[in-house]
């Protein structure tokens, strides 16, 4: 995605492009539909996990996740689980945690739609 005229300049991007994955745009997108999303992890925190949808494999969601926290867009947080939430699918894993869209992945996502652009 190009953008030049954001107005988000302040992130450091300068203009430059921002390349999004197939998969790190379905999972910002379904970031935009639910706000928080479950993750969990090993003690090593290598690869996150997200299980709720088995669009992708296991290790496409990670990539993408950690794509997203890389780019500044997701926030990934091992030590706040969400409430209510059954991790009994995530038993496998120690850490129990949760995703978010960061403030500037809130603004991406809005233009993202506005502009109308497709995967």
């Amino acid at each position: 995605m190009g953008c030049e005229n954001c107005g988000n300049c302040e992130h450091g991007c300068g203009g430059q492009v921002l390349l999004l994955t197939e998969a790190e745009l379905a999972l910002l997108r379904r970031l935009g539909e639910t706000p928080f999303l479950p993750a969990a992890a090993a003690y090593d925190r290598k690869a996150p996990v997200y299980l709720e949808e088995r669009e992708r494999p296991r290790e496409e969601y990670a990539a993408a996740i950690l794509g997203l926290a890389g780019k500044g867009l997701v926030r990934l947080d091992y030590d706040i689980p969400l409430a209510n939430f059954d991790y009994a699918a995530y038993r496998d894993y120690p850490l129990h945690g949760s995703m978010a869209l960061t403030g500037w992945g809130q603004e991406l996502l809005e233009q993202i739609e506005i502009q109308g652009i497709e995967e």
